[in-house]
């Protein structure tokens, strides 16, 4: 059986990001292409639940820290530009 061509437009950041991970899985970026594009139709929609990104650890201690009350508030830029020294 004759095989597609499938094309897609991605930043140039995401793509060698995706080859490398790829890669240290032993697996090319058009093999990994495959392997999603049968698993959603194995599936019937993605084989994923589509997510949008987390914030890091610290960043949630930070906000978490907010919440209970605590951190440190400015009322002005100005006001934390003097704080930090700038």
């Amino acid at each position: 059986m004759a095989n597609e061509t499938v094309q897609s437009r991605v930043k140039p950041e995401l793509k060698a990001e995706a080859e490398a991970l790829f890669s240290a899985m032993g697996m090319s970026t058009a093999e990994a292409i495959r392997i999603f594009l049968q698993q959603s139709v194995n599936m019937g929609g993605l084989p994923f639940q589509p997510s949008a990104r987390q914030p890091n650890a610290a960043t949630l201690d930070a906000m978490n820290e907010l919440k209970r009350g605590g951190g440190t508030r400015y009322t002005s830029s100005k006001e934390l530009y003097e704080d930090l020294g700038i």
